[in-house]
């Protein structure tokens, strides 16, 4: 009777220890595989891929990096694969590690941009990430009639998506163009950059473009 009940008592306690080990490593590889797939889209462009980025995140968007302070940073701020702008880049590499995919946007104050300087900006995003990195490039974002973002010019919006779409179309640069971002009446705060309503519906189109 008493071999009986420790037999019993063994095969209860590897039991419990057999359900616990097959539960548990469900639930740390899914969460290890989202962890993974967290961060891994690195971004450059200026205050305005800072509203994309900030609706991004305050809409749940995860791929991507949040911002990371490139106010003001327009192409030129880029083109210098050892500027001041891709040193801050290299500081969120360092955080998250080399992106998989990186997002190029184009933007520009009243002198505008070339496409050669175009051009210095995709060369350098995938020097500074993962070696075959995907790369998304698109303009800033586009008006509703009537509306521009003064700090650009007059066609400065329309510009830098031609130019993204240039790129896009060029086999050599290997890049590609999701689509333009749009921005509607109520949505602009300063003439420029979005409001919150603004930014949420950036960070929904960001995730529409690339996940």
């Amino acid at each position: 009777m008493h071999s009986t009940q420790s037999l019993l008592s063994v095969l209860a306690v590897f039991g419990s220890a057999l359900s616990g080990i097959a539960a548990t490593p469900v639930t740390t590889h899914t969460s290890l595989i989202e962890k993974r797939a967290d961060h891994t889209m690195g971004f450059i462009g200026c205050s305005m891929a800072e509203n994309v980025a900030q609706g991004y995140v305050a809409t749940g968007g995860k791929k991507m990096w949040g911002p990371y302070g490139t106010g003001g940073m327009v192409v030129q701020s880029w083109t210098s694969s050892t500027s001041a702008s891709w040193k801050l880049y290299d500081q969120q590499v360092t955080k998250y590690g080399k992106p998989s995919a990186v997002w190029v946007q184009i933007c520009i104050f009243t002198n505008g941009a070339t496409y050669d300087e175009v051009k210095k900006l995709i060369a350098n995003a995938r020097e500074h990430s993962a070696s075959n990195a995907t790369i998304y490039i698109t303009g800033q974002p586009l008006y509703d009639a009537g509306q521009t973002c003064t700090l650009a010019g007059a066609h400065g919006p329309e510009d830098t998506d031609a130019l993204a779409q240039k790129a896009a179309a060029d086999t050599t640069q290997n890049v590609v163009y999701p689509g333009a971002f749009k921005l509607h009446k109520g949505e602009v705060q300063d003439g420029c950059h979005a409001n919150s309503g603004g930014q949420s519906s950036l960070g929904k189109q960001a995730q529409a473009f690339w996940g």
